[in-house]
């Protein structure tokens, strides 16, 4: 989204170009593709530890850290793996976001009115927002130790990074990009 925003901001005439049918699978197929890998190494991960501890977990659904707690080995070495690759992971989409919208920025800024300045920031500012109470949320519940957690700060990160973000996301026709600045 935030690469479509720069795009479309950025440089509205191309746009159509640019944001093509071959781009958006691109995107989309390289986005897959990390939430394959990513998915797959947690899975990977999880199926083969030896459980032995009870089977309630303290959480609205199935979260790899609490998992974890579940388990008879010493997951120590697994969790630095996995949160190694995570914070790649998740380092790399920030660091583009951050790159596209300063960018954005950059441009919005030079534009004469007023006017045009309100629907470039009303379209920018509320991914931002979401982007960071995601990144944020996900970060403490997954960057802690699973040993120090503790159960309301757990369980409230889980609501905030599942479910407050799509239920923010005001779906595709709300998506008003300004095209005439």
């Amino acid at each position: 989204m935030a690469y479509d925003q720069y795009i479309a901001i950025c440089k509205p005439l191309h746009y159509e170009i640019i944001m093509n049918r071959r781009a958006c699978i691109q995107m989309a197929a390289y986005t897959w593709a990390a939430g394959v890998i990513y998915s797959a190494l947690h899975t990977g991960n999880t199926f083969s530890l030896p459980f032995c501890h009870s089977d309630t977990i303290n959480q609205f659904f199935c979260e790899i850290p609490q998992l974890l707690k579940l388990s008879c080995s010493d997951t120590y070495r697994r969790e630095l793996a996995v949160l190694a690759f995570s914070v790649v992971l998740a380092s790399g989409c920030f660091a583009f976001i951050i790159v596209s919208y300063v960018q954005i920025f950059t441009v919005v800024l030079r534009i004469p009115s007023e006017q045009g300045h309100q629907k470039a920031f009303s379209t920018c500012v509320p991914h931002l927002i979401m982007v960071s109470l995601f990144l944020s949320t996900a970060g403490i519940a997954y960057m802690k130790p699973v040993s120090n957690s503790s159960s309301p700060l757990d369980l409230l990160a889980a609501v905030l990074y599942s479910m407050v973000p799509p239920l923010m996301n005001p779906g595709p026709e709300w998506n008003i990009v300004p095209r005439d600045m």
